[in-house]
């Protein structure tokens, strides 16, 4: 996080926002000592370097999880990784209205995604695309959201996968009601069909009324309902300490339920605490707030400037933490993996990032009446009327269209 210090208004004549108002060097330092390791009670089975660490609580968690397995979350965060920069690279063509990144996110992404059993809901914002390739979406099927054709085509009910959700925050409301209807329905309890829900959200939204009020219903009504704090460091351009004087986790103290802090770059640690926080939901101990302490390499989206705002220090410091390098360097040096399997996975990324250029490409434009089906369940005579009018408009234009 970045030192408050350097978060002073610019006088008249001193220079672009890019370089006005310039921290020390002291501050620097202390801006990036600050997200070093965030926090004591950082819960860390990967280090950066590498290293295993033993946790006599969250090992238990992660008693299936072999050389193959880990393999196996290495060779989704690079295929993850690789599908956002193309997308990302695809929007700068023409080819995407705008484009989401994850970039620096896959292990938080990744790692919780995987802890979901098939029963289980998850509610996205507009970011978690490594969810969504967890839970069985094909990427492609997201394209239509950011080229504008369409609303979310995947099945939301077969994949357990709610739609993207762009209103900041809203997507608590809605996990927080699925919950509650998992508990009145008596899906709560020691069978081994127990549901429970994940809600996604990044630290700003943590500042919008929505989120404390789904903390207070879940609470009240002991919904198994996991909140998933993606603190990534910026909401937008601004950085978390304008946010919060506690550390986010920390919040839940308030609301009655626990919280914990994890490294959201650490595929393995995510992946254990999130199992932890869904089985203690379906067991009714519900709700549990994770906070995945994680960093945005990339813009808010394509259309936001990053270093507006951040130092590029700050990044450069965060580089060392990349959550794909360090279970690349794991597996290395615990023999789970050699550079052939390396360079295979990167070959199969490369062409999954063809298939879906080539996708995007060949995608074509939606009928006019399909912006109004399957948005409702049932029609409607409002809806009816309301397309009839549009296509009688529509097909009044000489060449027959009109955008």
């Amino acid at each position: 996080m970045s030192s408050p210090e350097q978060w002073t208004r610019p006088q008249s004549g001193a220079g672009s926002a890019a370089t006005a108002a310039q921290p020390s060097p002291e501050q620097v330092i202390a801006g990036l000592r600050a997200t070093t390791e965030g926090g004591a009670e950082l819960t860390q089975l990967l280090t950066p370097e590498g290293e295993r660490l033993p946790s006599p609580q969250f090992d238990p968690y992660l008693t299936d999880v072999d050389a193959e397995t880990l393999r196996g979350l290495y060779r989704d965060m690079v295929l993850v990784r690789r599908a956002d920069r193309e997308c990302n690279a695809m929007q700068r063509q023409g080819q995407l209205g705008i484009w989401v990144p994850l970039l620096g996110q896959e292990a938080a992404q990744v790692g919780s995604g995987r802890a979901l059993q098939p029963q289980d809901m998850a509610f996205p914002s507009y970011r978690e695309h490594g969810v969504a390739y967890t839970r069985g979406v094909d990427f492609t099927e997201l394209l239509g959201i950011f080229r504008c054709t369409d609303h979310s085509q995947w099945d939301f009910a077969g994949h357990r996968f709610h739609p993207y959700t762009i209103v900041i925050g809203n997507q608590v409301l809605n996990a927080a009601g699925y919950a509650m209807g998992q508990k009145f329905e008596g899906k709560v309890g020691e069978e081994p069909d127990a549901e429970a829900t994940i809600c996604y959200f990044g630290d700003g939204a943590t500042s919008q009324g929505d989120v404390h009020e789904g903390f207070v219903w879940a609470a009240v009504y002991d919904a198994p309902l996991v909140f998933f704090c993606q603190n990534n460091q910026w909401a937008i351009s601004e950085p978390t300490e304008r946010q919060s004087r506690l550390p986010l986790y920390q919040r839940a103290r308030g609301y009655g339920f626990p919280g914990i802090r994890v490294d959201g770059n650490d595929v393995l640690a995510c992946l254990a605490v999130t199992r932890w926080a869904l089985e203690e939901c379906r067991r009714g101990n519900g709700p549990v707030l994770i906070e995945a302490y994680t960093y945005r390499m990339d813009a808010h989206t394509t259309t936001d400037d990053p270093t507006r705002y951040r130092l590029s220090d700050e990044l450069e410091a965060w580089k060392l933490k990349d959550p794909i390098e360090r279970v690349r360097v794991h597996l290395s040096r615990s023999g789970g993996a050699d550079q052939d399997y390396f360079d295979e996975v990167q070959a199969e990324a490369d062409r999954f990032a063809a298939e879906l250029r080539d996708f995007c490409f060949a995608m074509p434009d939606p009928p006019p009446e399909r912006l109004f089906s399957a948005v409702y369940s049932e029609p409607s005579p409002q809806l009816d009327a309301q397309r009839e009018e549009y296509l009688a408009y529509h097909a009044g234009f000489a060449d027959g269209g009109h955008r």
